[in-house]
């Protein structure tokens, strides 16, 4: 890979930087327009993650972060952590972002920067500026959010550098979520949920789940992060996988916003900030995608994962649908439920369970755990099911004990089931299985749910959590 860009690179970049800076100092001349200054920098932080990956592969190679990619048949050594690179991107523009979606209320709030024409009381303007009316909650909701996304790149770049064990890591999530979980508490607080219909004469409309909702939460920043983690392997389908989620979770934030919902919606400023976040995010992996995907010319490294996941934890819960988020994650639900025999070790859990590549056909095919002893008869028997019903496949010696079965990832499924592929073509089939999983999803949500709720609260008669 070339360590730099080239001249037409160079130059449409530096013309999508110069328009975005356009766009940016044109909202200036209304409120703000925090929407379009969001696309705006969602096009500068393309350029710079996009001219960083390039310009920072060499030192990162420099500095020991590299790998070999082991599904080719040239192993050459490419740059690794670059991950780490969009998230850093990502953030800082967030930072300079901040000032946009505030910026109405901070003209109307003080004395002055297009509010000269207030006329303020005495004792206002010996005592400062008087911002009661500042949305102080949005700030330290937005804040939080920034909090926890720098707090987990900070522990996915540890990890990266020092290959922390997958037990010792798990929890890392949990802590990085604690400063956006306290501000929901003082800022939102609800914990109810919607009961459906059949069971409302014995439960009511609403049940109060308390604290539990907390350790909900807490679950779903733990889950995500490591769902996208496990989900891994190939070239690309780490961030192919984001996109598609992100790219989902826009088009139902966008369900919240005229002219799909009546306006104004209570439920529209927290869409809003779900776009603010997700916009960057999609552009930064965009940039990274175009160097990662097959045939890759750099890995994401387990920032990306981390950063990713927590960015669908943070919009979900400061965006107050975490529940709706499940709905995008169906694959990583199933690959993890179909891993747990791995994971709790009991099926034997090599270090990397990525697929095998076949150097003499280009192809990739299951990998498998070989059983050292033969297996309980209890696990012997449940691993002999799932064979029948192809969702192992296991191998027997002469006298009918197991001593090989297939590692139990989707990515190895996926290959049982339709034999071996070619790298791309089984990245393009998981995305796809993405996709239609996603719209699945929101059809669920929006469609679907209305037979067990009275009401999808897109509408104003409800303001449960979705």
């Amino acid at each position: 890979m070339k360590h730099t860009l080239t001249r037409n690179e160079a130059w449409s970049l530096l013309a999508l930087v110069a328009a975005c800076l356009g766009v940016i100092a044109n909202t200036f001349q209304g409120d703000g327009e925090p929407l379009i200054a969001s696309l705006a920098i969602s096009g500068i932080a393309f350029a710079a993650a996009f001219s960083l990956i390039r310009w920072l592969g060499g030192v990162f190679m420099k500095a020991g972060l590299k790998g070999k990619d082991m599904s080719k048949l040239r192993q050459v050594e490419i740059p690794e952590t670059m991950g780490a690179v969009c998230a850093i991107v990502y953030i800082l523009l967030l930072i300079v972002f901040i000032p946009f979606p505030f910026y109405k209320d901070i003209v109307a709030a003080t004395s002055g920067g297009g509010n000269r024409d207030v006329v303020l009381p005495v004792h206002h303007v010996e005592t400062g500026r008087f911002l009661h009316r500042f949305p102080h909650n949005k700030l330290a909701s937005f804040l939080s959010g920034l909090l926890s996304l720098q707090s987990i790149v900070i522990l996915g770049i540890g990890d990266d550098m020092l290959d922390i064990r997958w037990r010792h890591k798990v929890l890392i999530p949990a802590f990085a979520s604690i400063p956006m979980l306290i501000v929901y508490f003082v800022d939102f607080g609800v914990t109810h949920v919607v009961v459906p219909v059949p069971l409302q004469r014995y439960l009511g409309r609403f049940i109060d789940l308390g604290w539990l909702y907390y350790v909900y939460m807490a679950a779903v920043a733990i889950f995500c992060p490591n769902s996208i983690n496990m989900l891994a392997g190939i070239n690309g389908i780490e961030v192919s996988q984001s996109l598609v989620i992100a790219t989902l979770l826009v088009i139902n934030d966008a369900l919240y916003l005229a002219p799909f919902t009546p306006y104004p919606h209570p439920a529209t400023d927290s869409h809003l900030f779900s776009i603010y976040l997700l916009l960057p995010f999609i552009a930064v992996s965009f940039a990274l995608w175009w160097h990662n995907w097959y045939p890759a010319k750099v890995f994401v490294g387990d920032t990306y994962c981390y950063f990713a996941g927590m960015v669908f934890a943070v919009v979900a819960i400061l965006g107050h649908f975490s529940k709706t988020l499940l709905l995008m994650f169906i694959p990583q639900i199933f690959n993890f439920v179909y891993s747990t025999p791995q994971l709790f070790h009991l099926v034997p859990c090599p270090r990397h369970r990525l697929p095998h590549f076949n150097a003499r056909t280009g192809l990739l095919e299951p990998s498998v755990t070989e059983w050292p002893r033969p297996p309980p008869l209890i696990i012997a028997t449940a691993l002999e099911l799932l064979h029948q019903l192809r969702l192992v496949r296991i191998r027997k010696n002469e006298v009918g004990e197991i001593v090989e079965s297939t590692n139990l990832t989707i990515l190895n499924l996926w290959l049982v089931w339709f034999g071996p592929l070619r790298e791309d073509r089984l990245a393009i089939h998981i995305v796809m299985l993405q996709v239609v999983c996603g719209i699945a999803g929101l059809l669920v949500r929006h469609k679907l749910a209305l037979w067990v709720f009275s009401e999808d609260n897109r509408g104003f008669g409800s303001l449960a959590k979705s």
